[in-house]
């Protein structure tokens, strides 16, 4: 009898130390982006070598470090090139790749993310963090009304300016999922090779995310042509849309934004709706779903404001407010969206 207690005891012991074993595990190996928590990172590199020797096909090796929970650099290896077109040709920090192999990001963060966008501000100037805050904050604008999104993670970055003598710059920026990881996640495809007509959408999808981008004032999109957008293929030949690349707004508003010869508007705070048109049933239906989130789109706002100006917050709940004006006007709502929907 007391064998069998005291081997009692021994399991009880050896089932509480798996337990611990495994939540530390799981701890230590929380996914990239599991948490909303900023990241803090190390990055050094010349940005003039990296625009010169990289491209869509070239990769150059550099290191960063990233500080664990327990506040110690952890060095990565990576291979990291540019990307993008307006950005990379106007801005002082062009956005980038980063590719990890597998053996260098097993047991970390970074596991399940062999490639990776990274998304930095535009300019050294002194506002420059706050538009890429305000970009940041539309990605999760969007995740609060659609559930095809790419995931985003914010980081805070010490960036060694390989340029300036080794200058030390802190700086923010966020790392971008990739389109084959959103992909994966609903067992779908990214449609790479085909020009989908926006009719072919997916109606509720399709009609949230056009709302969404009247909403944030973006005219900066074509998912006809692919340019700062995606089609995602769903199990059964589905197709839904995917965003990105919010900076081109009217609610970042940046100094450097510029409106497309192809719409009929003057600035990118001008709204335009650019969807197409579907039954009225799913316009009245999705606009009932924004009104309903309505609250929760302004708290989302206010977890930013710390990074704007105050009238910069201002202006942006100004410019928000503005758009559930227009959907809680019934007139305006069918002239503007309803009656304004594209047929080709």
């Amino acid at each position: 009898m007391t064998y069998s207690v005291a081997r009692v005891n021994i399991l009880r012991l050896l089932f509480s130390l798996a337990l611990i074993f495994t939540a530390s595990k799981s701890f230590s190996q929380e996914l990239l982006f599991d948490s909303n928590e900023i990241i803090d990172i190390k990055m050094a590199f010349s940005i003039k070598e990296l625009r010169s020797i990289t491209n869509d096909s070239t990769f150059t090796d550099e290191l960063v470090w990233v500080k664990s929970p327990q506040d110690e650099w952890e060095e990565m290896p990576i291979k990291l090139r540019v990307r993008g077109n307006f950005r990379l040709k106007n801005c002082y920090y062009p956005p980038l790749r980063k590719k990890i192999k597998k053996k260098n990001r097993k047991g970390t963060m970074f596991e399940e993310n062999k490639n990776i966008k990274i998304v930095f501000p535009c300019s050294r100037s002194k506002t420059a963090d706050a538009y890429l805050a305000k970009e940041f904050m539309a990605y999760q604008l969007f995740e609060e009304v659609s559930e095809y999104v790419f995931k985003t993670r914010m980081m805070r970055v010490t960036f060694i300016n390989e340029d300036k003598k080794d200058e030390e710059e802190e700086i923010i920026g966020f790392l971008l999922e990739d389109d084959d990881d959103v992909a994966d996640r609903f067992d779908g495809e990214i449609v790479k090779d085909k020009r989908i007509l926006g009719t072919l959408l997916e109606d509720l999808p399709a009609v949230r995310h056009d709302f969404f981008q009247m909403m944030i004032g973006n005219t900066d999109f074509s998912g006809l042509f692919k340019h700062n957008s995606k089609t995602l293929m769903l199990p059964g030949e589905k197709l839904v849309p995917l965003a990105y690349d919010f900076d081109m707004t009217g609610l970042v508003d940046p100094p450097y934004a510029q409106v497309s010869d192809l719409v009929d508007i003057e600035n990118v705070t001008d709204r335009l709706y650019r969807g197409f048109c579907r039954e009225k049933e799913v316009f009245y239906g999705v606009r009932d779903e924004f009104l309903q989130k309505e609250e929760r789109i302004f708290e989302v706002v206010s977890n930013y404001e710390e990074y704007m100006t105050s009238s910069q917050y201002r202006e942006s709940v100004r410019f928000l407010k503005n758009f559930f004006d227009i959907l809680k006007n019934e007139r305006v709502f069918e002239n503007q969206i309803v009656l304004a929907c594209r047929n080709y």
